[in-house]
């Protein structure tokens, strides 16, 4: 399957998407799409021949828990909708807690790493069997960025990336500018991942923007390409010729002339990197051993019976260790996962998440400083995206917002969606007698009372809120 060369289709520049010369194909974030209808522009773009793949965000595939059958079937609507020839989705977790360890759920809000274990893999590996089964079309998998890394992973990224290939069948999507986050905040090989991962498996490329700050590298998706992602890219590029390459922006949108010479560069990079006619050989997948240090010969391939759940105690991951992992043991049978695995999983993750988002004792193993970066990182995508979901918030707080949010989000937990955690923060306002202005608490009183019934007033009564605030001097 072609894709070529593509755009992420987001409705601030849905225009100048329609706009650009040469674009093969576009990717649509799934949880941003009705299920029964597109937006205008997306039409317009299938109606020219543009194929849309949906890229979803919220499934959490590497989570403990099974995959959720509601989100499933709501991804599937929006691939037979799009027509789309595949969908996507992360190696990540996004939410914790719940039944499996018999305590609240917690949401992300944000994609977080699988650790690189066996448990972990079992569990991925059913968890994508159980998605596959249930959409349309094939599924594909992104790397994530991050921030953090867990302690005694037992595999390297390309490890595991193989492994999850091997025994699912599912492609990947693989974000150069992931990689070459992972190398500065990691120490993590961007070309010893490439190496090791099954090229011939790769769906297609993201390509995308971020900036470094105290040394440490922020996948936005909101500032220009570097030149070592491009770098990155003129290295898989060397290895395999990738179906399709899309260029991701989700903020701080610059003029159509800067995305075309972003799209420029991209294609100039492969030009540039691709071997000479004739040359490249075919691909075959990487010989996927690990060696465990002292050994008398190679260990079991990969995909060989499992390891002893591991300890969690590790270096800290301010000096991540760049070599290869060891394994004491195979591991288990790919037929099955144990629940004592996804229960292992389920409070390592859940530890984690709690760490970030309400502020409990790091886990053993990570170190607390890089965790802290990691939990205002969290912190403040919440209130951007709470502030995109509900502009009013911003508009009646004014410059006070962003404070008394992050006030709020650092002992409140996400346990929904934006919206709702829209609708809590400004409950948590009002509840706390805030704001001080009485013109702005009658704002944040109204605007709470329309949106937190069972359902939304109608046009009607909103007209009538409207005019009585009017009267009442609003």
């Amino acid at each position: 399957m072609e894709l070529g060369i593509g755009i992420g289709w987001r409705p601030e520049i849905a225009h100048e998407v329609e706009a650009l010369a040469g674009i093969d194909w576009v990717e649509a974030v799934a949880e941003n799409l009705c299920a029964d209808h597109l937006p205008d522009s997306l039409v317009r773009l299938r109606e020219r021949g543009v194929t849309v793949v949906p890229h979803g965000v919220a499934l959490g595939l590497g989570g403990a828990d099974r995959p959720d059958p509601g989100r499933l079937a709501a991804l599937a609507a929006r691939a037979e909708l799009l027509g789309a020839p595949l969908v996507t989705e992360h190696i990540a977790f996004v939410r914790a807690g719940g039944p499996l360890t018999a305590s609240p759920g917690l949401e992300a809000g944000h994609l977080l790493p699988v650790p690189r274990t066996w448990d972990a893999l079992d569990v991925l590996c059913e968890n994508v069997r159980i998605a596959q089964d249930s959409l349309p079309v094939p599924l594909a998998l992104e790397n994530i960025a991050a921030l953090i890394t867990w302690p005694d992973e037992e595999l390297t990224e390309g490890q595991f990336l193989a492994e999850l290939v091997e025994r699912t069948g599912v492609r990947l999507l693989i974000d150069v500018a992931n990689l070459h986050t992972n190398h500065v905040n990691l120490g993590q090989d961007p070309a010893k991942a490439l190496d090791e991962l099954p090229v011939e498996a790769i769906a297609y490329v993201h390509v995308a923007g971020g900036v470094e700050k105290n040394g440490v590298w922020h996948d936005t998706h909101a500032h220009p390409v570097t030149a070592p992602v491009l770098e990155v890219l003129a290295e898989l590029r060397s290895r395999v010729e990738p179906p399709g390459v899309l260029l991701e922006r989700d903020d701080a949108f610059p003029p159509a002339r800067e995305l075309a010479g972003e799209l420029d560069a991209i294609r100039a990079t492969l030009r540039k990197a691709a071997p000479p006619a004739g040359s490249q050989a075919p691909v075959e997948s990487p010989a996927r051993t690990v060696t465990v240090p002292g050994a008398p010969a190679p260990a079991p391939p990969v995909s060989a019976p499992p390891a002893p759940a591991p300890s969690v105690s590790a270096p800290s991951v301010s000096e991540p260790s760049v070599s290869a992992p060891t394994v004491s043991a195979p591991p288990a049978p790919a037929s099955s996962v144990s629940d004592a695995a996804r229960d292992r999983t389920a409070v390592a993750q859940t530890a984690l998440l709690s760490a970030l988002v309400a502020g409990t004792p790091a886990p053993a193993g990570f170190d607390p400083a890089r965790l802290r970066v990691q939990s205002r990182s969290l912190a403040a995508k919440r209130a951007d995206v709470v502030a995109r979901v509900a502009p009013e918030l911003p508009e009646i707080l004014g410059d006070g917002y962003r404070a008394a949010f992050l006030a709020y989000a650092g002992g409140r937990p996400m346990s929904g969606g934006y919206r709702r955690d829209a609708l809590d923060f400004a409950e948590h306002v009002l509840i706390a007698g805030g704001p001080a202005d009485p013109v702005a608490r009658r704002e944040l009183t109204y605007w709470w009372r329309d949106r937190s019934g069972s359902r939304p007033p109608g046009r009607a009564t909103r007209l009538i809120r409207a005019a009585r605030a009017a009267l009442v001097g609003r």
